[in-house]
């Protein structure tokens, strides 16, 4: 990141964990996604969701504006809801298909909120990360702290 004061990985406090990163996105409560639509727009939602199976799950209806751009383009961003210790996940939606899957999403996501989710009417996706980047706000932790990883096999331990 020229410009911005970034240390090198053996510089300063070290770069984040990856534990680090899914800790924060596990806890969060809230959710931004961002969305392209077909006609280049974009678009940012507030969503709830879950951190399961090195992904995050989520639910929208197919004919959601979200649905709709996800049908045409897979290609998302999801943030978690404190830009204080910032989590950005870049990556590609999958449906949800497979019932035992969708099933532990759904067990999942009503211990997290208390709200049900039911596959025949809460179609649900699971973001698959690709790129993913975590920033601490705090002065002094940030030019030794900005991570990046990137996961060509799927996320890293």
């Amino acid at each position: 990141m020229p410009g911005y004061g970034i240390l090198d990985a053996d510089s300063g406090r070290g770069l984040l964990p990856w534990s680090w990163a899914t800790e924060r996105i596990a806890n969060s409560h809230n959710y931004w996604i961002a969305t392209t639509s077909p006609d280049g727009r974009p678009h940012v939602m507030p969503v709830w969701g879950v951190w399961l199976d090195d992904g995050f799950y989520f639910s929208t209806g197919k004919t959601t504006r979200k649905g709709r751009n996800l049908a045409a383009n897979p290609r998302c961003v999801v943030c978690s809801e404190r830009a204080d210790e910032a989590i950005i996940v870049e990556g590609v939606v999958e449906p949800v298909d497979d019932p035992t899957v969708y099933a532990r999403f759904a067990d999942a996501y009503k211990a997290k909120y208390d709200w049900p989710v039911e596959q025949a009417t809460a179609p649900a996706y699971a973001v698959r990360p690709q790129v993913a980047f975590a920033f601490i706000e705090n002065a002094d932790d940030f030019a030794g702290a900005a991570t990046r990883w990137r996961f060509s096999d799927g996320p890293i331990a």
